[in-house]
């Protein structure tokens, strides 16, 4: 008897299968999602005004909330631009944040639906800088300054100022030897610290003090 089937070809089908999408398409029909597009493109940078000194406060109130809402893409970034400055103290350098906008923090954020009205009424906080009580977004120009502000406290954690030269005449403002001039011989940028030679009791000595402990004349 002669078999009627046909054999199979070996070659690969070229047309889709019934039902199925074009190649390179989503079976939905939906365009594939790009993995590079921002998460969320309603963020932007508000400025909110808080009790001064509660700024760090605030941030913490706010991050619990983040924690305890799933609020991670609504609100991405806080930011409280501060500087590390010196002082003395009992004679020793002591180091400090200073915040160089009292009383402001800002955030990268969506604020649509109630995320503004759930923020303003977080313990210390006084409200969004806007008008007719809403929040208005921060112009791209301040948002450079901004983050161009924290920016530079950050270099100048890591690069301090040399404000000496060999030679500069200067005079000791504290410890045991203040209201003595001298000139000073060396300068230790890494250790901020300089040496100066005054006169004590008629005889050149050499002191090793921070900058801090000396003012230029």
């Amino acid at each position: 008897m002669e078999n009627t089937e046909n054999e199979h070809s070996g070659e690969e089908p070229t047309g889709n299968a019934p039902g199925s999408a074009p190649a390179g398409e989503d079976p939905a029909g939906e365009s594939p999602v790009d993995e590079n597009s921002p998460a969320n493109e309603n963020l932007e940078w508000y400025t909110l005004r808080t009790f001064s000194g509660h700024e760090k406060k605030v941030r913490r109130l706010l991050e619990e909330e983040i924690d305890r809402l799933g609020l991670e893409d609504r609100i991405t970034e806080i930011v409280i631009p501060q500087e590390e400055v010196y002082e003395m103290r009992g004679g020793e350098k002591k180091s400090k944040e200073k915040t160089l906008y009292p009383g402001y923090i800002f955030l990268h954020a969506d604020l649509n639906g109630e995320l503004e009205h759930r923020i303003t009424r977080v313990s210390s906080v006084i409200g969004f800088l806007g008008s007719d009580d809403r929040a208005e977004p921060m112009r791209q120009a301040e948002v450079d300054q901004m983050l161009g502000k924290t920016e530079e406290a950050a270099e100048a954690e890591t690069k301090a100022d040399i404000p000496y030269q060999e030679g500069d005449a200067v005079t000791v403002v504290d410890g045991p030897f203040s209201s003595f001039s001298g000139f000073v011989q060396e300068v230790y940028p890494e250790k901020m610290k300089v040496k100066v030679m005054v006169s004590i009791f008629g005889r050149k000595t050499p002191l090793e003090l921070d900058y801090l402990q000396v003012e230029e004349e």
